[in-house]
Parts: structure tokens; C-alpha cells; sequence
């Protein structure tokens, strides 16, 4: 199981220095978060004035405020009013800018090649009755709230064998990401909100 722990990772201006992104996961991973010659990235961004955004050309965006109230985005001279938890789609050859009429705000951001990758956020209230499964290609990120993740359990093809356990719960702090699996698949429990980000090939 694999978990990417937000208090360590680093954090990068942005190119056009408007604003700082910490990246959670990208593909390849050797890939520099400032050439963009990554296929794919997950990243969070803080932005504390208004201005442009970085271009990504041939890309694709999805951009979710995360923290804040209002994020408003410009793309191509046309207004999109940024409420919390409400994804956006578009692209990253348009010009793009943002106001914060209601202060500094935080941002998730997927971003991926067009016709390569395609990136996708849908935001989840878990429980502590119903685990919640992360599956490969996906990232579930906690956005607020209270949660543990556990091993899940991997089929076995023997059926005369006892059941397997699930292993130790691991505390989640806020944004931490859990990466996802097939096989045992993840499952977080609690209570608040995780942003799962699925990157699907093209």
C-alpha cells in the first residue's frame, strides 16, 4: 500500500511565478514538474494573487478548488465562477487567469496529454460504516475530515483457505494521497470529504 505524505513534498513556483504547486504524482516519474515533459500530473496548488495561469499546451486540465470559496477563472475571455469541490474542465492551450474575490484559495490540478491520458476528479464523502475502495490509475486525496486507510483484502484462488485479515488502519493527514491498487485494493474510512483523481488512457 502505497501512501504519498503531503508534508513531504516540495514545494515549486510556478513558471510564470504567480503562485506555488506542490506535485502529488506524475507519469513518468522522472519526469521534471518544470519542463512538463511528464505525460500526466497531480499537484496542488496555493494562490495568493490574482494573475495568469501557466500555459500547458497539448494538455488538458481539470482544476478543483479544494480550500477558499470563490475561485474566478478566465479562459479565453470567458468568466467561470470556481465554487469548493466543483471541478472544471479545460484546456491548456486557452489563456487563463484567475481573481480570489474571497481571499488566497487552494487548487487541485490534473493535468494530461490529449489523446494520450485523460484525467478525471470526482469529489467523495466517506463513512465509517462503507470503506471506500481506490483501484489502479486512481488517487484518492483527503480534502477534510478524519480517515484511515487499510490493506484490502486479495482474492485468493484457493477456496478451502481461511479468510485473510485486512491490515493495521494508517492515519491520513489532510491531503494525503493513497495511492490505488487492484490488486488488494486500498480502502479509506472515516469521515469528511477525498477528492479521487482516475487517469484513464486516451
Amino acid at each position: 500500500m502505497e501512501i504519498i505524505r503531503f508534508a513531504d513534498t516540495h514545494p515549486e513556483p510556478w513558471r510564470n511565478g504567480g503562485g506555488i504547486t506542490r506535485e502529488l504524482a506524475s507519469h513518468p516519474k522522472a519526469a521534471s514538474a518544470q519542463d512538463g515533459s511528464w505525460d500526466w500530473r497531480v499537484s496542488i496548488a496555493d494562490v495568493s494573487k490574482a494573475g495568469d495561469f501557466s500555459a500547458f499546451p497539448g494538455m488538458e486540465r481539470v482544476i478543483t478548488l479544494i480550500d477558499g470559496e470563490l475561485l474566478l477563472l478566465t479562459v479565453d475571455g470567458a468568466e467561470h465562477p470556481l465554487e469548493k469541490y466543483r471541478p472544471f474542465r479545460f484546456s491548456g492551450d486557452a489563456a487563463s487567469s484567475a481573481t480570489l474575490p474571497t481571499g488566497d484559495i487552494r487548487d487541485l490540478n490534473v493535468i494530461a496529454r490529449t489523446g494520450a491520458f485523460k484525467g478525471y476528479t470526482s469529489i467523495v464523502e466517506i463513512s465509517k460504516k462503507r470503506p471506500h475502495p481506490v483501484f489502479e490509475g486512481q488517487l484518492a486525496i483527503l480534502l477534510e475530515g478524519k480517515a484511515t486507510v487499510t490493506q484490502g483484502v486479495a482474492e485468493t484462488p484457493d477456496a478451502d483457505a481461511p479468510p485473510a485479515s485486512p491490515g493495521e488502519p494508517v492515519e491520513l493527514a489532510r491531503y494525503d494521497a493513497v495511492v490505488g491498487s487492484d490488486v488488494a485494493s486500498p480502502e479509506i474510512s472515516g469521515r469528511g470529504f477525498v477528492a479521487v483523481v482516475s487517469i484513464d488512457r486516451a
